[in-house]
């Protein structure tokens, strides 16, 4: 009886498989042929775009422009991660959790010498010592400040008066902060004496061959390197970054992204517990979009069952099962990396033309098919192109 109802369960699940296979991939022409469609019709000058399928990278190519003076884009040309930054800290800080050297769920306190609000010389990072007489901050954890429930606003130069405070209570919601991640990085380099850059090279760039990225920056990317454009179409020039920043400090190429997006998804460099956890829905997402950050909640009926935070990542369950993605942003750059984790299949999209955004909904749905990707909570109202 017991083997009947084995077979009985497995059939069902072998044609839900077949019925759910991926789709073909286009192929290489067809790629090329959208981007160009959708650049034309964003008036993006440059995208630079990756492909991985079953774990492999199956395509890598740089479209447009990296500068105002007409130079190439090309799949080697060093551009601005932004904050993909902090997908590759959270995997750097999971390797360092699964060898024991920092607990996910142990408060900061247990690595600092001193309370964290006694931390005065504290430039590059944040400026601890405003929470002073608020012990909220001894409720914080790497696993609370990686999913973006620290209670911080996104940077404290951002607040009114520029000092750090907190907003709600550590780990009751999500609230994106870059100023969580910094603090974090705090506590490995000044509280456990580790060094994020030579952690960052060590750990991810070295190992996944990812030969043109750093977390500062290089002398030898300065003779191809990408600029930027504004929504205005304004050229910007580079900004060449000296501080290690886990909130966003990442220069790399599209084709060094590829590698990283691939190793990712296949867990590469962990272990199995470890890569499934970095993508688990850990912190529900309770607003209607991810800016500005500490918007109000949105009522219980009215939120998004199939999106939450992971680790670094942001998670979500589509038409092809689970996922998870994360973007990068500023004035003049424009990135996302979206993966399907059954498919073990990735888009990775490095800009350095923000109008392309714009673009990115419609190009991940003709790579992938529809994946459920929450561009519009990511993006908000903004007019994506077809």
């Amino acid at each position: 009886m017991a083997r009947l109802a084995c077979s009985l369960l497995v059939v069902p699940a072998m044609a839900f498989a077949a019925e759910h296979a991926p789709r073909a991939l286009p192929d290489a022409a067809a790629i090329d042929a959208e981007v160009a469609r959708l650049m034309t019709a964003t008036q993006a000058k440059g995208l630079a775009v990756a492909v991985i399928d079953a774990g492999k990278v199956v395509h890598v190519r740089a479209y447009g422009l990296r500068n105002a003076a007409g130079d190439p884009l090309r799949d080697d040309t060093i551009m601005y991660g932004a904050s993909l930054t902090k997908a590759v800290f959270a995997y750097t800080v999971m390797q360092l959790a699964e060898e024991g050297v920092i607990d996910l769920d142990a408060p900061i306190s247990r690595y600092l010498d001193r309370p964290l609000p006694e931390y005065t010389d504290t430039k590059g990072y944040g400026p601890y010592a405003d929470l002073a007489g608020d012990e909220r901050w001894r409720q914080l954890t790497a696993r609370i400040l990686l999913t973006h429930s620290s209670g911080f606003g996104n940077f404290a130069f951002l607040e009114p008066d520029e000092k750090l405070r907190f907003h709600f209570d550590p780990g009751t919601r999500y609230a994106y902060s870059g100023e969580g991640l910094i603090l974090l990085q705090f506590v490995l380099e000044r509280g456990l004496g580790l060094d994020l850059g030579q952690e960052m090279q060590r750990r991810v760039f070295d190992r996944f061959d990812m030969r043109r990225t750093s977390m500062k920056w290089r002398e030898d990317f300065a003779g191809n390197l990408a600029d930027g454009w504004t929504q205005q179409g304004e050229p910007v020039p580079h900004d060449e970054r000296s501080r290690v920043r886990a909130a966003g400090s990442m220069d790399t190429s599209i084709a060094d992204m590829a590698r990283f997006a691939a190793a990712h998804v296949r867990g590469d460099g962990l272990s199995a517990r470890s890569a499934a956890e970095i993508r688990r829905p850990q912190r529900a997402i309770t607003t209607a979009s991810q800016f500005p950050t500490l918007q109000d909640e949105l009522p219980p009926a009215q939120r998004r069952a199939d999106l939450a935070a992971g680790l670094g990542v942001v998670v979500f369950n589509g038409p092809q099962g689970p996922g998870f993605y994360k973007g990068g942003h500023d004035d003049n750059t424009g990135n996302t990396w979206v993966c399907v984790q059954a498919s073990q299949r990735c888009v990775v999209v490095l800009g350095n033309d923000v109008r392309g955004e714009n673009a990115f909904p419609a190009l991940i749905r003709f790579v992938l098919g529809e994946t459920g990707v929450p561009f519009d909570w990511e993006y908000g109202a903004r007019p994506f192109v077809h």
